[in-house]
């Protein structure tokens, strides 16, 4: 097998355009080069006239731009230099990452000078998520950091002081407020949002605004002046939607049609999401497979590996199917060495070319040592996860390690007062527990923002008499436990589940939500493949007690699960996939089941 790339850290600039072949099946021998079908690439041959350029430095998943503009039938053309900038007839600018981390980019290459010139010239200029944010005076994000100054105003984190889940993850409507031909036929759509911070309207930066949003408040969603246009959400991430507001700017005379007519969106929508287990079968091919409470071998004499189809097919009729998101769980990686697990790469660069809704990937995201020494930062690795077409990483064990650290470093501030006869005791100040910066959650979180991080968090329930019985969060349950016990904490689990670790799923996500975490996916190993629904008293706990949003997983057998899930916790997302890869359960009937009970979803 050839060597697998070098990671190039997540501030390279002008990433090279990288076209793979879409043959993702047996998983090769380490001592075999790796070869594909020789199937035809998706990527579109176009002419000088049907060519976008693009601005790539190199912090995050600007590969599902990409397949967005060649799906559109787009070439590309990659910004190397300042000059490519100024030189550009169509640019398109889909900043990913920390404010901060990009301007320091942006300066040190010359990219913002030329940037600000462009955009002055008021050349065709698209701006995406952090694009459109870059544009203002300055954001608060490890600041206050000066930006590209094009537009007055502050970019200010969301408030979650008032119960506001923050990051704001998923699908939510747009408000036009601007007649724009960009945004023709999206008023009242959902679209995909996924910051933690956001530019406020106000009278200085009015007539710049074309649509806003309400989360908590309003704040923009879309810019527009002259010929310079940016959106707060992502079009490459909106389905059928995005793809025709990105097609708007793509194509300087486009008129087309409006997006088909459909119910009003109000609001944030609730997220249906599929997930894939992926992992090589006993012939060495990556199948999708299923657990029963992790454990994916049939329980018949052959004992195989349930295989339930192949990663990118399902995801792609998952898309289809109006998933809202698409999950993988490399559940076979290289232990040892996951930048070798070519295979799974290329199922996320292959995807990435068919589904136009976020892409999350989990498993082997940790920091390792190579067999030749080589060390390799989890930062790296996840690098290479977000370059192959992943929007979100998902750290499991890594993150129960990393949460574990933290909570150890518990300081006590001690205050000793001058008089000593009359208080002859310390008084303690205040206990807290210190961040190092070093954790898996902490390096990828500051480069890409927290809401490129989930942490999987993997829980049996344990059942005791009393809450006193144990040193953790406990919950009375909703049906007693075997020997008639009302309460039960929830213990978190590592490697895929098989063993147990003296933490909490309580503390585990108050911890990691510290450390950089924008999203939970909480599973529960008790609930895993029985179809009885999600553990609601689980996912109560933990939605209640951080302020990111959290997945519930596991268990889903039905679509009342769904509706009941929404109803009694504060879920954001909820996950299936036996149901679906089974079909015993479709997408579209689990949204329409959602509407039918007043859940707001995007249809």
């Amino acid at each position: 097998m050839q060597p697998p790339p070098q990671p190039q850290g997540a501030m390279a600039t002008g990433a090279a355009i990288l076209t793979v072949p879409c043959s993702v099946g047996r998983r090769p021998k380490r001592s075999s080069q790796r070869r594909g079908s020789g199937s035809a690439s998706l990527s579109v041959r176009a002419s000088s006239e049907n060519t976008v350029t693009l601005l790539d430095y190199g912090a995050g998943n600007v590969r599902s731009v990409r397949n967005a503009i060649r799906h559109l039938g787009f070439g590309i053309r990659d910004v190397r230099s300042p000059e490519d900038i100024l030189a550009a007839d169509r640019l398109v600018f889909p900043g990913v990452g920390a404010f901060g981390s990009a301007m320091d980019v942006l300066n040190s290459t010359g990219m913002a000078d030329a940037l600000r010139e462009y955009v002055q010239r008021d050349r065709p200029f698209l701006g995406i998520c952090l694009g459109l944010q870059l544009l203002f005076d300055s954001s608060e994000e490890n600041g206050p950091v000066s930006g590209l100054g094009v537009i007055p105003g502050v970019v200010r984190r969301f408030d979650s002081s008032k119960g506001l889940i923050v990051p704001h993850i998923g699908w939510n409507a747009l408000e036009i407020t601007k007649d724009t031909q960009l945004l023709q036929g999206a008023d009242g759509h959902h679209v995909y949002f996924v910051h933690s911070y956001h530019a406020l309207p106000s009278d200085a930066n009015r007539d710049w605004i074309s649509s806003i949003c309400n989360y908590g408040d309003s704040f923009i969603s879309s810019i527009s002046m002259g010929n310079i246009q940016a959106v707060q959400f992502h079009p490459e991430k909106s389905g059928d939607t995005g793809l025709s507001i990105l097609k708007k700017f793509l194509s300087a005379n486009f008129s087309g049609a409006k997006v088909p007519a459909r119910r009003k969106a109000s609001k944030l929508a609730k997220r249906v999401i599929a997930c894939l287990d992926v992992r090589s079968n006993d012939n060495g091919d990556l199948v999708v497979t299923k657990g029963d409470q992790y454990d994916v071998r049939d329980h018949t004499s052959s004992k195989e590996v349930r295989n339930l189809g192949k990663p990118v097919d399902l995801a792609s009729q998952y898309y289809i199917d109006g998933a809202d998101e698409v999950s993988f769980l490399n559940i076979t990686g290289f232990r040892d060495f996951p930048l070798g697990d070519l295979p799974m790469l290329e199922v996320l660069r292959c995807a990435s070319e068919k589904v136009f809704v976020p892409l999350t990937v989990g498993g082997g995201i940790r920091d390792f040592t190579d067999a030749n020494g080589r060390y390799y930062s989890s930062l790296e690795v996840a690098s290479e996860y977000f370059r192959s077409g992943a929007d979100k990483i998902s750290i499991g064990s890594d993150a129960v390690y990393a949460a574990e650290a933290f909570l150890q470093t518990g300081v006590c501030i001690l205050f000793f007062p001058l008089n000593v006869q009359l208080f002859p005791h310390y008084i303690v100040i205040s206990l807290y527990q210190v961040k190092t910066g070093k954790s898996s959650l902490e390096q990828i979180s500051r480069v890409y923002g927290n809401q490129a991080v989930v942490v999987s968090i993997d829980p049996r329930r344990v059942y005791v008499n009393s809450p006193e019985d144990v040193p953790f969060k406990t919950v009375k349950v909703s049906s007693k436990g075997p020997s008639g016990e009302e309460y039960a904490w929830y213990q978190c689990t590592v490697s895929g589940g098989r063993d147990s670790r003296p933490i909490g799923a309580y503390e585990l996500a108050k911890a990691v939500e510290e450390l950089g975490a924008g999203e939970i996916l909480l599973n529960c190993i008790d609930c895993d493949g029985q179809g009885c629904g999600f553990d609601i008293d689980l996912v109560k706990m933990v939605s209640d007690a951080v302020t990111i949003p959290v997945i519930a997983s596991s268990g889903a057998g039905a679509v009342e699960h769904f509706s009941e899930v929404f109803e009694k916790t504060n879920a954001s997302a909820a996950l299936a996939a036996g149901i679906f890869h089974r079909k015993e359960v479709p997408i579209l009937a689990v949204k329409e089941h959602l509407v039918d009970a007043g859940v707001e979803v995007r249809v």
